[in-house]
């Protein structure tokens, strides 16, 4: 184990936050707000032994997936802790329990909230708290590997450890001109959605507060009722910039240079598509036949929430726990089936459900005609079987983890449901599930204990599970 490698990553990240925390600092200033003070002590906290960490470049350089994967977890645990002190010492937040939710779940872009009265919040932290989304959704260390020129082509392994979906690759020869294009993709899209809202008549800071969350497919809103308050054109815009979110970002890379044929040829993008719009025009059926909405209303609301919960965003523009049973069905499905890989969402992603799908087809001809040997294979290529070993053992892991966390917060004795929604939401890093934490309630009940399972849940899903399971075995930490 290199440690001083993982030590200089881990400081970089702090001193990055402590740089992006002078933001909602300006913010404080330009408000009025009294919570300047609290904000230099977190920048302090942060910053401090952000330097100390990373003042010393190692001399061994070299890592391998160990390293990354360890780097990545203390990263995002580092990253939150730190995050969470402007909440917590400005005592806007009076339990640091609480606040590491909160900052967790921006972070790690799923929107769970334990706050009953965002709009009670000061503005400053309102806008710290939209900014964690777009930090955590295309990450951190991405945004550090942009910025570092860092040597070998063992940097790829903090991408892979990072980067939501089964399978990570360079884009370009250099990694590093990889994260920036990326980032340069991301920041062009969020600038893009930010004049769209303001030809909508949002004001320029909730603009972009609204922006980040979508981008980030994070989903936490300004407004006690999320999206009920704005206006069907508001609405329109961010259904669409969160299906636009939810892409594989390898699509838009290659619109850039001109290869049509190379980003309409993705399965991925094509299947996740059809899935939207299949789910789009149940929900909207069911809606007008049984939830008697009108078909405007239906055609509306079924798209904004089909695409907010399928891209893992979990903004609401209405309270979808008082809809039929069939379209909270359809929504439960879309919490599991999640984005892309390469995008901002979570979920399982829908490169893995078609693997698996077009594995189970291939062994289906295996059984039919014993003697052949199908080949399954994704955009013309064979899925060797490293790939879906790996991919069948991440499902192993999702399963144990979500069942035991279910176990463990069914400690605090709620329902199934809120249950089975909370973790589901958690571990797929949407925000709002069903019953006790709905779109019109919150995660506040749950207590500390159970709180912690769920933010271990939060990073686990944003991690691709294996950097969280890591830090809890003692091996990992052996020389």
């Amino acid at each position: 184990m290199n440690y001083s490698v993982i030590r200089w990553l881990v400081g970089w990240v702090l001193c990055i936050e402590a740089a992006f925390l002078l933001i909602p600092l300006a913010l404080c200033l330009g408000y009025g707000e009294p919570y300047a003070v609290d904000y230099l002590i977190a920048i302090a906290i942060a910053a401090v032994p952000g330097v100390l960490m990373a003042r010393r470049r190692p001399k061994n350089m070299a890592f391998y997936a160990r390293e990354g994967f360890v780097a990545t977890a203390l990263s995002w645990i580092v990253l939150s802790l730190a995050g969470a002190m402007p909440f917590y010492i400005s005592r806007c937040v009076p339990r640091f329990v609480d606040a590491l939710f909160e900052v967790i779940s921006g972070f790690t872009t799923t929107g769970a909230s334990i706050l009953s009265d965002v709009e009670a919040m000061p503005r400053s932290l309102l806008f710290w708290r939209s900014f964690t989304h777009w930090l955590g959704g295309m990450g951190v260390l991405v945004f550090l590997l942009a910025l570092l020129p860092m040597t070998g082509g063992q940097s790829i392994l903090i991408m892979r450890a990072e980067s939501p979906g089964p399978s990570v690759g360079k884009l370009m020869p250099r990694l590093r001109r990889t994260a920036v294009t990326l980032y340069g993709i991301y920041l062009g899209m969020t600038l893009l959605e930010v004049v769209f809202l303001l030809f909508g008549g949002l004001d320029l800071f909730s603009a972009f507060c609204v922006s980040f969350g979508t981008a980030g497919t994070g989903g936490f809103g300004i407004l006690n009722d999320s999206f009920a308050s704005y206006s069907a054109y508001i609405q329109i815009v961010v259904t669409v910039f969160m299906f636009a979110f939810g892409v594989n970002f390898n699509f838009y890379f290659f619109l850039l240079i001109r290869k049509l044929r190379a980003a309409f040829s993705m399965e991925e993008v094509r299947g996740y598509l059809f899935i939207f719009l299949a789910a789009f025009a149940l929900v909207a059926v069911n809606l007008m036949t049984q939830g008697g909405m009108d078909p405007g209303g239906a055609l509306l609301h079924a798209a904004f929430q089909c695409s907010s919960i399928m891209t893992t965003t979990g903004f609401s523009s209405v309270d979808f726990d008082l809809w039929p049973t069939f379209s909270k069905t359809v929504l439960i499905c879309l919490m599991f089936v999640g984005a892309c890989a390469g995008s901002t969402g979570g979920g399982i992603k829908v490169s893995r459900i078609l693997m698996y799908f077009k594995n189970i087809g291939a062994e289906l001809k295996r059984l039919i005609h014993p003697r052949s040997v199908p080949v399954a294979r994704l955009d013309g290529k064979a899925l060797d079987k490293a790939m879906v070993g790996s991919v069948n053992m991440w499902l192993l892991a999702y399963i144990a983890v979500f069942f035991g966390s279910m176990l463990l917060v069914s400690f605090d004795n709620f329902d199934f449901t809120t249950n089975f929604s909370a973790v589901a939401a958690t571990l797929n890093n949407i925000g709002p599930g069903l019953n006790l934490v709905g779109p019109s309630r919150n995660f506040g009940d749950y207590s500390a204990f159970s709180k912690l399972v769920l933010m271990f849940d939060m990073l686990a899903g944003r991690l691709k599970i294996f950097p969280m399971l890591l830090l809890l075995r003692p091996a990992t930490w052996r020389k």
